[in-house]
């Protein structure tokens, strides 16, 4: 049996996609592009702002399943241009402080709405 999560501190799904589905004992965290959910705009600045505010995005979806970003098990970020993978990751160390998650890094031809970033997560929500 599978249950769609939904917060409004995330930014709403632009397409026919929950923010995330939780099943079994893991939770789908849709990519997250840096969407301010105030707004519906993508944040001002670069690489690192943008990731921070797609990184806070995914944590308000795990924290509205009741889980923390401690319970992440899996992340993939994707970039628009790898050459931004090192600010990405200090960003992404601000998150993530210890028992890091698995993570796969992609540089990809375009993303949503001109981001430069966009990340997923996969969270054990089990015992």
């Amino acid at each position: 049996m599978k249950k769609v999560i939904a917060t409004s501190n995330a930014p709403s799904a632009i397409g026919p996609y929950s923010q995330a589905v939780a099943a079994g004992d893991f939770l789908y965290v849709s990519g997250q592009i840096p969407i301010n959910p105030a707004t519906g705009n993508i944040v001002e600045g670069g690489i690192q702002e943008q990731s921070r505010q797609s990184l806070t995005n995914v944590k308000a979806i795990v924290e509205a399943a009741g889980k923390s970003m401690d319970d992440v098990v899996k992340t993939t970020v994707l970039l628009k241009n790898i050459s931004d993978f090192v600010p990405m990751n200090e960003v992404y160390a601000e998150f993530f402080t210890k028992d890091c998650p698995a993570r796969a890094a992609f540089a990809v031809a375009d993303l949503p709405k001109g981001a430069l970033v966009e990340i997923e997560a996969v969270v054990y929500t089990g015992k």
